[in-house]
């Protein structure tokens, strides 16, 4: 654990049930930090096997499916294969994970019984093996069971059903089938598991990573224009800028339409401009600005506004849907809107709306987080701290994201963040989506730092965006 987190690391793990998306996520998360998936199967396929010898058993079956819980169901075959009758059932068609092929071209070089089967008459042909079994391990289908069972994994599970052995669930039971204990990986999916330690790194689960990235919902084929999201941006006026690079930012992420409500015009063809009289944003335009906010996804809101404008952000807020506050946006009183709000300070910004000044002993990783976990409950909303490490945290869980590269101390990269954030709100919750804009931005950061180093500019982070948020989707 590198020094910033080394004191405070459990503090910040989340604790309970854990949804099957974002256990994937922190999979994945441990496998680019070098926990291959391997290891980890060989981890929970050991503790699997532990858990059903705990039952003195003589006699063990093994039912294994062809996604990686089956993987680690042949993984405690090789841990029951001494002093233990150990037969294992595959389903034999269709793919096979690559670790569980792996797992599979083991199990003719250890002393267990291998059984493939491909219909209910390859099952019913082995009923005995159910009827001796002390034990069946249920390794058929994991985590990414979804629906009805389907022929022969419904035949299987009722012959389990009615076998009088003990059944030991891999993590989670497959649908209809009864569990007399449930061996979880990692945390529990399910009530009444018990949960084994397969040695997944901290910062697997309390740090933004490429797992994180399997959270966003990919396009389907008959997507049509606006499924990707409506953004507003409002702001400009003394900085003209941020508001383009915001709204650009909200594009590169995924969101189909973006209009930029503004006093200043850039020419930009991929933007919608909605223009605002005069040099600043004022009481005469709230009544256009609550029109437009009230038929976008997500508002974006404060970027280049100047300090002249709050009363007419507090007004247009409660007709955001959801919003994203940045910069000039971040002055008390706070605005929130009427559904989730995410809020994205420098240290300065957050001792503006928080009165809690980060000095120079709470400005570590760990003090950062504790501020901010305090805020986020106080204050409402999603908070989003930039800094070194960014901190993320809704009040309940909170997350850190080392990613990013100092040259990104250029101005406009803030603006870039907030357009990435409203992009992501439009599908994600707030928390997912903050942490996963953060992790982007310092990603796209870091790969224009090797081309560009200190002479970086925001606007050079705008292709590197989708490159990073959409790799996996390629």
């Amino acid at each position: 654990m590198r020094p910033d987190l080394n004191l405070c690391a459990a503090d910040f793990l989340e604790t309970g049930i854990i949804t099957p998306a974002r256990m994937r996520a922190v999979d994945e998360n441990a496998q680019a930090l070098g926990v291959t998936s391997l290891q980890l199967m060989e981890s929970a396929g050991k503790a699997l096997a532990a858990s059903v010898l705990d039952l003195q058993p003589a006699s063990v079956l093994i039912l294994c499916g062809r996604g990686n819980n089956g993987g680690d169901g042949m993984v405690a075959a090789r841990y029951l294969q001494h002093g233990v009758n150990t037969n294992v059932f595959y389903l034999d068609y269709g793919k096979r994970s690559p670790a569980s092929a792996h797992q599979l071209a083991a199990l003719p070089g250890c002393q267990v019984n291998i059984h493939p089967f491909v219909s209910t008459d390859d099952l019913r042909a082995l009923a005995l093996l159910f009827e001796k079994a002390d034990v069946i391990v249920d390794a058929l289908l994991g985590t990414g069971a979804a629906g009805a069972l389907k022929e022969p994994l419904a035949t299987c599970t009722a012959m389990a059903n009615a076998s009088g052995a003990k059944i030991v669930a891999a993590d989670v039971p497959s649908p209809g089938m009864r569990a007399d204990r449930i061996c979880a990986f990692h945390r529990p999916k399910v009530t009444g598991s018990d949960v084994v330690d397969i040695g997944v790194p901290i910062e697997a689960e309390i740090c933004t990573g490429p797992g994180d990235l399997t959270l966003i919902p990919a396009r389907k084929n008959t997507s049509h224009k606006g499924v990707g999201g409506t953004v507003l941006i409002i702001g400009g006026g003394p900085y003209q800028g941020a508001p383009y690079l915001a709204g650009l930012a909200a594009l590169r992420s995924g969101a189909d339409i973006v209009r930029v409500a503004s006093p200043v015009y850039e020419p930009v063809p991929d933007l919608i401009f909605e223009r605002l009289t005069g040099d600043r944003i004022g009481t005469e335009h709230i009544e256009k600005l609550i029109a437009l906010a009230s038929r976008a996804d997500v508002v974006v809101c404060g970027n280049g506004m100047g300090t002249e404008s709050h009363d007419i952000v507090l007004a247009v807020a409660p007709h955001c849907k959801k919003a994203v506050f940045d910069a000039d946006g971040l002055r008390l009183p706070l605005p929130k809107a009427a559904g989730e709000t995410i809020y994205t300070p420098h240290a300065g910004e957050f001792a503006r709306i928080s009165g809690v000044k980060l000095s120079a002993d709470a400005g570590h990783a760990c003090g950062r987080a504790r501020a901010v976990q305090e805020a986020a409950t106080r204050l409402g909303g999603t908070i989003l701290l930039k800094g070194p490490v960014d901190v993320i945290s809704d009040g309940h869980r909170t997350r850190f994201n080392r990613t990013g590269d100092p040259a990104m101390s250029v101005g406009g990269t803030g603006d870039v963040l907030a357009g990435v954030c409203g992009a992501l709100l439009c599908h994600l919750p707030a928390f997912e989506a903050a942490g996963i804009a953060a992790y982007v931005n310092g990603r796209a950061g870091e790969r224009v730092a090797k081309l560009s180093g200190q002479g970086m500019l925001a606007s050079d982070l705008m292709d590197r965006i989708p490159e990073e948020l959409f790799r996996r989707q390629r």
